[in-house]
């Protein structure tokens, strides 16, 4: 069975993103974010969730960080990026290989 992809955030950052078959789920606060992402967990084997929302639901998200789905991956909103995204990719690839590959 295959599992969906998601894409949480801002209106403006995410709605693009639905033309290309992405479910999208524009949020307006982060109580409301923190309830969708528990909502998703189980469809979802991949949430996008904007750079700006994810810093702010880090214990949210750390609470799938050991399990195989769903995985969720930061990416810049519109208003461009924080960094945060690149940051999680070399934690892991660091986690899983023992160390980073990725600087330069």
């Amino acid at each position: 069975m295959y599992k969906k992809i998601g894409m949480l955030g801002g209106k403006d950052s995410i709605l693009p993103f639905k033309g290309l078959g992405i479910d999208v789920f524009p949020t307006s606060d982060l109580e409301e974010a923190k309830q969708q992402i528990k909502a998703m967990a189980d469809d979802y084997g991949i949430i996008f969730i904007t750079e700006r929302v994810a810093e702010q639901l880090e214990d949210t998200i750390a609470q799938y960080d050991s399990k195989p789905t769903p995985a969720i991956i930061p990416i810049p909103s519109s208003t461009g990026s924080l960094g945060i995204g690149m940051d999680r990719i070399q934690q892991n690839v660091e986690k899983a290989i023992g160390m980073n590959i990725l600087d330069d």
